[in-house]
């Protein structure tokens, strides 16, 4: 468990949302959303959320039926134009299959059409149908992310680059533009919890993110003990290092609103995933482990899920919280009031408590 130092100045706690747009059908009606909807409502997520004062949404990067979010920045763009404050990022971009000068000029596109507000979350990505569309083989997994990574953070680094080429082709003295707002253009690692990922992002002095989908969030903080430790070899601050978490999860005014409209997507959805890739059949007691007060689901009201993310804060020391909300079969007016939750209700208790810890 992270030691907490009451001498020291309480961190800023930043709480968001993060989605890949699911489009399944709904597991009762068999009713499925259009994916033009699905982003539509997107961008109204993103309004609401700055309105409530939340600090950033992210979309995650997909290329299946089930999800409408092959394109994030384009989303996030129109999102930008209607806000104000909050942060947009990628939750992930998969830098693998993807063209980092590309990536760069995208982002860099949202930095200034946001004023300043885009960040890059780059991974690897749990799903692999982007490596057979984009042409890429999956026996270079690991090499594809190093030598795309490198090129990202030079192309963030400096206006001209020079590069050897690999499995992207070289490049000779050559600008790159639009140049972001923000300089350097903000990169984080996102990591599914491998020590190997964790350990980059530390030795790089990247922002890490993890996603803790399952199991006890607590014993993800050997993995933010290795990322410090990397960090600090490397003759980084690890101490000015952000570390952000994005789990599943819904608020509703009551417990019992919360469960009725997650629960039966949420099972539908880890059933359909546990198929394509061997697990275990998930049911109410899955659901019930995960939502305890040690789990990996925040599915509540409003006080209840901010207990949660307190106690994921003293454990992992984080300083971003992201809910991943992400069911198009539950009605747009619950998702924003999930949202409206968040920001009102959630997130001032949750820095207000973890003040106390620091006074």
């Amino acid at each position: 468990m992270a030691e907490q130092a009451t001498n020291k100045k309480a961190p800023v706690i930043e709480i968001g949302i993060t989605t890949f747009l699911e489009a399944d059908p709904d597991p009762v009606t068999g009713k499925r959303i259009t994916h033009a909807e699905r982003i539509q409502r997107a961008v109204e997520e993103i309004v609401a959320a700055d309105e409530v004062g939340l600090d950033v949404y992210g979309i995650g990067e997909h290329h299946r039926e089930d999800y409408a979010s092959s394109a994030p920045e384009i989303i996030l763009a129109a999102g930008a134009a209607r806000t104000k404050r909050i942060r947009l990022t990628s939750a992930v971009t998969v830098l693998s299959s993807d063209d980092p000068v590309r990536v760069y000029q995208a982002f860099s596109t949202l930095d200034a059409i946001s004023g300043g507000r885009a960040e890059i979350m780059a991974g690897r990505g749990s799903f692999i149908e982007s490596f057979p569309l984009f042409g890429y083989s999956l026996n270079d997994y690991e090499e594809l992310f190093e030598e795309k990574l490198q090129l990202l953070l030079e192309i963030c680094k400096s206006e001209k680059v020079t590069w050897p080429g690999g499995h992207r082709p070289a490049i000779d003295n050559l600008g790159v533009y639009p140049r972001a707002v923000q300089d350097p253009l903000p990169v984080w690692i996102a990591s599914g919890g491998t020590p190997q990922s964790v350990a980059r992002a530390g030795m790089l002095g990247l922002p890490l993110a993890l996603a803790i989908i399952g199991g006890q969030p607590a014993r993800f903080a050997p993995l933010v003990e290795l990322y410090k430790e990397a960090a600090r070899k490397a003759g980084h601050d690890p101490d000015q290092l952000p570390v952000a978490t994005h789990s599943h999860g819904f608020i509703a005014d009551t417990k019992e609103r919360a469960e009725e409209l997650f629960y039966p997507p949420h099972v539908a959805q880890m059933n359909k995933l546990g198929r394509e890739r061997g697990w275990p059949p998930y049911g109410r007691a899955s659901f019930e482990a995960a939502r305890s007060l040690d789990g990996a689901l925040y599915v509540g009201d409003p006080e209840y899920v901010a207990e949660k993310i307190i106690l994921l804060h003293k454990n992992l020391g984080i300083t971003r919280f992201m809910l991943h909300s992400d069911f198009g079969s539950i009605p747009h007016e619950d998702m924003l009031r999930s949202i409206e939750l968040l920001g009102t209700k959630v997130a001032p208790l949750v820095r207000q408590e973890i003040a106390k810890l620091y006074s």
